[in-house]
């Protein structure tokens, strides 16, 4: 399998590394995402988007995370963008995705549920009321809620089935609290005390627009993660490169140059199977599962070894690892934040066993 770039995929590169400047003020750094495209590039060429798939996507998300930049991506366009365009109605495409393309608006999705990450079967239930559905259930860990547009809502259908249902935050009976992140960035436990939904993702009620949903997610973080891991090395690279113990640089010393190598060879691991996955779910069609393979492995590697890895960095740095005017902390609450976004260890381990184990 060739994972080369072509042409248009480069550009994107370069011009998210054109944006993505260290250090940039946010909401700046959104409005020129935005200004861009670069958070749009999933969207139909019809409604003012690139119309560049998944993999696009996932690029853009991999320039964020290696500038750890503090800005509202992973949500928007992996929680919201990829899979609205993917598995969404003509008539939702055209609201949730002209949102982002024409307000820089922020979307989201609440995965998760108390002791459940990435819940197929929901405990949030939705029942019928009229043409829509009435909402009750807690979920936490929901990215950039409090900013979002809409969230997407993953909810047990009552006597139908199971579906993600297409949420107003600031509707009556939504309830967000704030709630804290190891890398600060804002995350909130929604609770849903009879909110209404009118909106249900692709119609859909036999779950296939919640696994897209997932893949869409998991293949996002990964990206993100990818990133950090990238981003991290370089820092730490240039510094025992140019710290000076002895006489001689850090990076001279034999137990300094293996530590580093092993971030090295966990960060390569990880580009390749983000990489893999974006790969193989951007030529997949909606709702195939056949791409799950590759998403659960890059998921597990992210949980299992880029803690380790940035925790490595962070030795290396010393004390000016912790140094609150240094980057290097950012990158390691984010990565430990995406490693609890796809599950854990724990999680992702179970999926891989259990799709090991199925016939």
């Amino acid at each position: 399998m060739d994972f080369g770039l072509d042409d248009s995929q480069r550009e994107v590169v370069r011009l998210a590394r054109e944006v993505i400047e260290p250090d940039a003020d946010p909401p700046a750094l959104w409005k020129a995402l935005g200004r861009a495209g670069l958070l749009t590039l999933a969207v139909p060429e019809e409604l003012g988007g690139a119309g560049l798939g998944v993999l696009a996507g996932t690029l853009v998300l991999t320039e964020v995370g290696r500038r750890a930049a503090p800005v509202a991506a992973l949500a928007t366009v992996a929680l919201g963008v990829l899979p609205v365009a993917r598995a969404g109605t003509p008539e939702q495409r055209r609201s949730l995705l002209g949102a982002v393309v024409e307000q820089d608006a922020v979307l989201s999705a609440a995965l998760h549920e108390p002791s459940t990450p990435l819940t197929r079967a929901p405990r949030t239930r939705a029942e019928r009321d009229g043409a829509g559905w009435v909402l009750t259930g807690t979920k936490i860990g929901v990215p950039d809620a409090a900013a979002a547009h809409r969230i997407l809502v993953p909810a047990e259908l009552v006597g139908s089935g199971v579906g993600v249902l297409v949420v107003d935050p600031g509707s009556a009976g939504v309830e967000v609290r704030p709630t804290p992140s190891s890398g600060g960035r804002p995350e909130c436990t929604v609770v849903l005390r009879g909110a209404r939904s009118d909106d249900l993702l692709g119609d859909d009620t036999t779950g296939r627009a919640l696994a897209e949903l997932h893949r869409c997610a998991v293949a996002g973080a990964t990206a993100v993660g990818d990133g950090v891991l990238a981003g991290a090395l370089e820092l730490t690279a240039a510094h025992i490169g140019s710290r000076v113990q002895f006489g001689r640089p850090l990076a001279a010393f034999q137990a300094v140059a293996q530590q580093a190598a092993d971030v090295y060879i966990a960060a390569r691991t990880l580009h390749l199977a983000a990489r893999a996955a974006a790969w193989r779910l951007d030529g997949a069609p909606a709702f195939d599962p056949a791409a799950d393979t590759d998403l659960d492995v890059a998921a597990h590697w992210l949980a299992e070894h880029a803690p380790p890895a940035l925790h490595t960095c962070q030795h290396l740095h010393g004390g000016l690892g912790v140094d609150a005017g240094y980057p290097l902390h950012r990158y390691f609450g984010l990565g430990r934040d995406l490693a609890r976004a796809v599950g854990g260890v724990e999680h992702t381990l179970d999926r891989l066993a259990a799709r090991a184990a199925a016939p």
